[in-house]
């Protein structure tokens, strides 16, 4: 039995499908004799538009949904375009694209694919549906049962998960299986199923939803692998096959996915502690259930074979958070390997100095932080479990050498949030100049977070499909589907007027960094030169002449003992000798000349060695 496995655009060109490699490794491992080939349609249509033009429209949702929107519905063309020209309006390499032209590329790219798919038989076709993906998927399966209609299509990803894949095989009659959740046991069991020759349906799984069920079965209930180390090394022979049959002017190195980790351990954490389920804002993990991870032994033997596979020392780490366990251990491990990686992982704010230095070492080159906030006030109400001074900390870690660049994003006009807490978050950004500006980015409802789920709590009236999906699908298709973007009425207005002076403060706060750092290796924009009896801090400045700050004796060691955030207790009792009469005139003449930050009973001082820690 031949299956075929496809991931349609928009993912980024430069990876493999992570969900397609593990699924095809999975079939060998526990079904040998049936034979998964992966199609990786979206390099076939990078290639063939331009990287500099498939990279933008993969990076925004409602661009990746337009062009397969108007193929799929001729009939909303014109509204289509509009939609289409508003969005790429800011967009240099788009922006003069004629988009009839576009299409009509993309459509020629694809039904090449398709052709192949159904001249090569596959009895049982699975697309991968995740963000972006959604009328791609449509299209394509829609093009293959007009030419196949005997095979049978199976749809799955994180697009699929709970109500969106129960409605969603109600209302597109060309889908005849979908998969809420992981997908590796519910797919051998269907696979099983169809090779048994049995007719009729498969016998029920949680999370494997056929069209004759009710439109409600399947939500909340999936199927699992049990434990991680039962899942082999993804696959990616495809992908690479692909990449060898480019034209060279197209060769580039991919970066390999990996993962260490499904689902997420502060989810977990909270779920035991509160009836909120993990940050409020965050559907990552409406496709699982409970935290699972592989051991750091069984990491780095899978680091090490798709690295010599492949030969690629490009790996980005999928996990929604890198495992909280012996992080410097595991890293430590990495470097053993004596290879010059470059990795990318996402991390939680709390990470110690250490395991960033050890991150640093084994070629991490840019960790995503979980940062969201800068008060600790809107993080509470975010559920994220962390403060202000422990966001600024890690900022700061990460802006001294050996350790990797920080990227993180501040969510703006969150439901819910106030005055008190725009007001939280602009003192707390003067002090956070120094570091790698966030991306300021407004609040989404993702369909399954919590905010969606309890929204009346956040102040928000009603929830429903993203009103931008009325551009891309027609309203009685529309009204029978659940998808991932969602809108709501309530407190919008208030929220984007009290946000504005966020915006633009965070704005000012990329352009003096970036002019800061024009120059190839510039100082940290904050640091420190230890001279044993004294430190000398500069503070480097934009339009204004830089600062200098000499610290000597105890005012020294004060200043280096916070380099980690301390309670006062902790300070007092570290230097006995002087009392809190005069310890606390100090730290606070620091804060107001912002080379620490204060929270509550804790201080941390901001500048960063000149060398590194």
């Amino acid at each position: 039995m031949d299956i075929a496995l496809i991931s349609t655009p928009w993912p980024l060109f430069d990876r493999p499908s992570i969900q397609l490699g593990t699924l095809k490794a999975f079939v060998r491992k526990y079904l040998p004799k049936v034979r998964a080939k992966t199609y990786h349609a979206y390099l076939d249509l990078a290639a063939i538009l331009g990287y500099d033009v498939y990279a933008p429209i993969s990076g925004s949702t409602w661009l990746s949904e337009s062009p397969y929107a108007s193929l799929l519905h001729p009939q909303m063309e014109g509204d289509i375009t509009s939609f289409w020209h508003r969005h790429t309006s800011g967009i240099a390499e788009l922006a003069e694209l004629d988009f009839k032209d576009l299409c009509a590329r993309i459509k020629e790219v694809s039904d090449r694919v398709v052709e192949e798919i159904v001249r090569n038989g596959h009895p049982l076709v699975g697309l991968s549906i995740c963000y972006g993906q959604l009328t791609s998927a449509l299209y394509f399966l829609q093009r293959i049962k007009e030419q196949s209609p005997e095979t049978k299509i199976l749809v799955g990803g994180s697009s699929c998960a709970g109500t969106m894949g129960a409605r969603l095989v109600q209302a597109i009659s060309e889908i005849d299986f979908v998969i809420s959740g992981e997908g590796e046991l519910p797919f051998i069991h269907l696979i099983k199923w169809m090779a048994s020759g049995a007719s009729g349906r498969p016998d029920p799984m949680p999370g494997l939803i056929t069209r004759d069920d009710s439109a409600s079965k399947g939500q909340g209930s999936f199927t699992q692998v049990p434990d991680l180390e039962q899942i082999p090394a993804p696959d990616y022979d495809d992908y690479f096959a692909a990449l060898r049959r480019l034209p060279s002017q197209r060769a580039f190195f991919p970066k390999l996915p990996l993962e260490l980790s499904r689902g997420c351990y502060w989810q977990g954490h909270v779920d035991r502690c509160d009836t909120t389920r993990g940050c409020a804002f965050c559907n990552l993990n409406i496709q699982w259930q409970g935290y699972r991870t592989k051991t750091s032994e069984r990491a780095v033997k899978e680091i090490d074979f798709l690295s010599r596979r492949y030969q690629a020392l490009s790996l980005s780490f999928t996990d929604n958070l890198l495992p909280p366990r012996d992080l410097e251990g595991l890293f430590e491990d990495i470097v053993g390997l004596g290879k010059d990686f470059r990795l990318f992982a996402e991390v939680r704010a709390g990470l110690s100095r250490a395991e960033l230095r050890a991150m640093g070492k084994a070629g991490v080159q840019e960790v995503q932080v979980g940062i969201e906030a800068l008060g600790t006030g809107l993080l509470r109400k975010m559920a994220k479990g962390t403060t202000a001074i422990e966001n600024l900390e890690i900022m700061k870690n990460c802006e001294a050498r050996g350790t990797p660049n920080l990227a993180g994003n501040l969510i703006l006009e969150f439901p819910g949030s106030d005055v008190q807490d725009v007001a939280e978050t602009l003192s707390n950004l003067e002090f956070a100049l120094p570091f790698r500006p966030l991306k300021a980015i407004e609040f989404w409802l993702g369909y399954g977070s919590p905010v969606w789920r309890n929204h009346r709590s956040h102040g928000i009236k009603k929830v429903y499909n993203h009103r931008h999906y009325r551009h891309l699908f027609p309203g009685d298709l529309l009204r029978n589907l659940t998808l991932m973007h969602q809108d709501y009425y309530g407190c919008r207005r208030g929220q984007r007027r009290i946000w504005q002076g966020v915006k633009e403060k965070v704005n000012q706060w990329h352009d003096s960094y970036r002019i800061l750092h024009r120059q190839p290796a510039s100082d940290p924009v904050l640091f420190y030169m230890d001279g044993g009896e004294f430190i000398v801090i500069r503070q480097r400045r934009h339009g204004q002449d830089d600062m200098s700050h000499r610290l000597k004796g105890t005012s020294r060691e004060i200043y280096l003992f916070c380099q980690q955030r301390a309670p006062i207790s902790k300070i007092l009792a570290r230097f006995p000798g002087f009392g809190e009469e005069k310890v606390l005139p100090f730290l606070r003449m620091m804060v107001g000349k912002r080379l620490m930050f204060a929270e509550g009973e804790y201080y941390l001082s901001l500048a960063v060695p000149l060398r590194g820690w």
